[in-house]
């Protein structure tokens, strides 16, 4: 699993150093899907312009990556944050891994999948990845604000939860941390800059 945290890691913060590549026996993703570019907040993420719908905007979403890991253990889907890029307030990297794997797999059901996330889930994608009966989430940073997998909320180990998928936190947590903690300080000083 550690592999596939660096894996969702690397989406989230690409840079031509760091290549985006398969986990295990997993379809590759291109490294031309996510380019760095200076005038980017460090850590932020966002497609080429020749990806589909590359914008300016996603410079301004969080820095989160996830992975949905098959259970053979290929990657069946990866995705960012793309709340800016879309406009859209459920794209979450969690969400839009979800959406993918599960229209890869032609199905809603994610049996023995897992979903392993950069950030832990917040309450909207904890209940979609209960909804999906995922099997496993994995994630690096606690997220003491609104993380509902054991931080604020938590919601999978829920006795009212209709499915209880096994939580494994705090992986790679700190490399994880850090690339969040590199975001948000640049946007401090980019605001700070602008006063």
């Amino acid at each position: 699993m550690r592999l596939a945290l660096a894996h969702a890691a690397s989406a989230a913060q690409h840079s031509p150093n760091t290549p985006v590549g398969a986990f295990r026996a997993g379809r590759d993703i291109p490294a031309e899907t996510f380019q760095a570019s200076p005038d980017r907040p460090a850590g932020a993420v966002a497609p080429s312009p020749d990806s589909p719908a590359g914008t300016d905007r996603a410079s301004l979403d969080v820095p989160v990556g996830a992975v949905v890991v098959a259970p053979g253990g290929g990657v069946l889907a990866s995705a960012v944050n793309r709340r800016e890029r879309d406009h859209d307030p459920t794209a979450h990297a969690e969400m839009v891994a979800l959406r993918a794997a599960s229209a890869e797999l032609k199905t809603w059901r994610l049996d023995g999948c897992t979903l392993v996330v950069t950030l832990e889930p917040c309450a909207m994608c904890a209940g979609a990845l209960i909804a999906a009966r995922v099997d496993r989430v994995v994630f690096g940073a606690w997220d003491p604000k609104a993380g509902a997998c054991g931080s604020v909320w938590d919601l999978p180990r829920d006795r009212g939860s209709l499915h209880h998928p096994e939580v494994i936190g705090g992986v790679l947590a700190d490399e994880c941390a850090a690339l969040l903690g590199a975001f948000f300080a640049s946007r401090r000083e980019k605001t700070r800059q602008a006063w």
